[in-house]
């Protein structure tokens, strides 16, 4: 229905907005709420086993964030009197609000929710479970990072980084590759927002780019597993080319877009004395490069002619849309302007 597609997608935008421009706990919490319910029909909307079973996942997990997310809030108001969201002092609130926006999040080690839930989605929704639905919670880590524990971030960081990379390393199907893999970018997010929180909002906002270019072309393509992937070069093989880039980009590697947030990061982190976490997220991030190439490979490196049968596909006539062409071209080429960029944040 596409009037409820349009009240859902609205409350989207509602509980985001209301999220980020609020002071006040309540109505950071309430934004979070709309967002969660507003998400939910659209994961289920396929009725599909697993699409119910992710929309149950998600919705548990998102619910108890929340409250823990409401508890510390209450936490804190409790011993000062304060219910401004960057008037958060008290310790134990910190620590409290911390694990709860990682829960969020999806960050190591409250990460297990989120490849499944990718996984039972479609690839829209998991473009906006993976951009839109992280955009709250982050903007309120921002909004807080000068109250949060450090430590505790920079080990969630390394975690998050050394598992996203780990784990996506056996994967076959793509969403649960790129599932991980935003997994790893919030570990390279987490690592810095105490030292430099324009620098996260950087590397998400450089995040959201590079992965809407890849959700969009893989569902122009209809590929959801490596093995179809192997067999889409057919359809439109300027894009599965361009797919080639995007995913090096999304693994850091110069002279693309991708390289900017890491490159500034590790600048930036060396400058803070933390010389030895720069070295250690740099090595996981490693992993991440192997199972992206193993993407980028599967994308370009076409089937050999073998006896075995397999479906060929069909050429797309169409024309691809010039949305993917925009995004993908700026997912691989703005590290010229990197100056630029720097000195905007």
């Amino acid at each position: 229905n596409p009037q409820a597609t349009m009240i859902f997608s609205f409350s989207l935008l509602l509980g985001t907005t209301i999220t980020i421009s609020s002071n006040h706990w309540m109505m950071a919490w309430a934004g979070l709420e709309i967002n969660t319910l507003a998400i939910l029909p659209l994961i289920s909307k396929s009725h599909h086993p697993r699409a119910i079973e992710a929309a149950t996942k998600y919705f548990l997990i998102q619910a108890t964030a929340s409250s823990l997310v409401l508890f510390s809030s209450m936490t804190n108001a409790w011993h000062t009197g304060q219910w401004d969201i960057t008037q958060m002092t008290h310790p134990t609130s910190c620590l409290i609000l911390t694990s709860a926006l990682a829960m969020k999040l999806g960050l190591a080690p409250f990460h297990f929710w989120f490849p499944e839930v990718l996984q039972g989605s479609t690839l829209t929704i998991g473009l906006l479970l993976s951009t839109v639905m992280k955009l709250p919670p982050i903007s309120l880590l921002l909004t807080t990072s000068n109250s949060l524990n450090p430590t505790l971030l920079t080990s969630m960081a390394i975690l998050s980084t050394a598992l996203g990379g780990w784990m996506g390393l056996n994967q076959t199907q793509i969403r649960k590759i790129l599932a991980f893999s935003s997994i790893s970018h919030l570990g390279w997010m987490m690592a810095i927002i105490s030292y430099s929180p324009k620098l996260t909002l950087l590397n998400f906002y450089l995040y959201t780019l590079m992965t809407t270019a890849v959700f969009m072309t893989l569902n122009t393509i209809k590929a959801s597993k490596l093995s179809t992937l192997m067999t889409t070069w057919t359809k439109v093989p300027m894009l599965n080319a361009m797919l080639l880039l995007t995913m090096l980009s999304l693994a850091g590697l110069p002279p693309l877009t991708g390289f900017i947030p890491k490159w500034l990061i590790i600048q930036e982190l060396t400058k803070q004395n933390m010389a030895p976490m720069a070295v250690v997220i740099s090595l996981l991030s490693l992993l991440g490069l192997f199972f992206y190439l193993r993407l980028a490979y599967c994308a370009t490196i076409t089937l050999p002619p073998h006896t075995t049968n397999h479906i060929k596909q069909w050429h797309i006539n169409k024309p691809t849309s010039s949305l993917i062409a925009t995004l993908t071209i700026m997912s691989t080429a703005l590290l010229p302007i990197s100056p630029l960029i720097a000195t905007t944040t």
